[in-house]
């Protein structure tokens, strides 16, 4: 089910109603900036949903001999603040307040360390479909509450995973429909006429 309505506690970081799940791949931010927004998406094994396996990357609980792929990231260690499901249910490993490990080698405006002053939503898809509509309701109000919350993200700084890496990283992916999200937010912006949208 989608959420529509949130609240991000200053103190604590930490969003409710959304399912709280702590990962222990964190650290603090160098400083209190907050000011960068990074959209990915993730589906293990690939291509496959509602297994589970993202909540045990995250906590490293993968199983070993399950699938080739989940024992090729059995000593991977990362996370993302956020995760939303394609049933839009919104699950939280990390407070905002803390640095989450979600997008490694990266730069946005020349600057490097994105992790040090980012916040990272994982959608779970892939590049190669739509995104639920359960899905969009939750980011949007997610991503309202953020920039409610963190007036340096603003929409030039919502950005994808492929924005602070290219070449290393494609996600969200081509149907992710960055004018919807935007909209929705109140937030449409004149820079993101170039983000591709879903194909019908």
């Amino acid at each position: 089910m989608a959420i529509c309505t949130l609240h991000l506690n200053p103190a604590s970081g930490l969003i409710s109603p959304a399912r709280q799940l702590a990962s222990p791949n964190h650290n603090q931010r160098p400083d209190n900036e907050i000011s960068l927004l990074v959209i990915h998406n993730i589906s293990l094994p690939p291509g496959e949903f509602g297994t589970g396996m993202v909540d045990a990357l995250f906590t490293n609980q993968l199983p070993s001999g399950q699938h080739p792929f989940l024992d090729s990231i059995l000593e991977l260690r990362v996370s993302a603040h956020f995760f939303i499901e394609r049933c839009g249910q919104l699950t939280q490993f990390v407070s905002c307040n803390d640095r989450a490990w979600h997008a490694g080698q990266s730069s946005f405006q020349g600057r490097s360390h994105c992790n040090d002053f980012s916040i990272g939503i994982e959608l779970e898809g892939t590049d190669t479909q739509p995104f639920t509509d359960l899905q969009y309701q939750t980011l949007t109000a997610l991503v309202t509450e953020l920039m409610h919350h963190y007036p340096q993200i603003t929409p030039a700084r919502i950005c994808g995973h492929s924005d602070i890496a290219p070449g290393r990283k494609t996600d969200p992916g081509p149907f992710f429909n960055w004018q919807r999200v935007l909209k929705l937010c109140g937030k449409a912006h004149s820079s993101t006429a170039d983000k591709p949208v879903d194909k019908p």
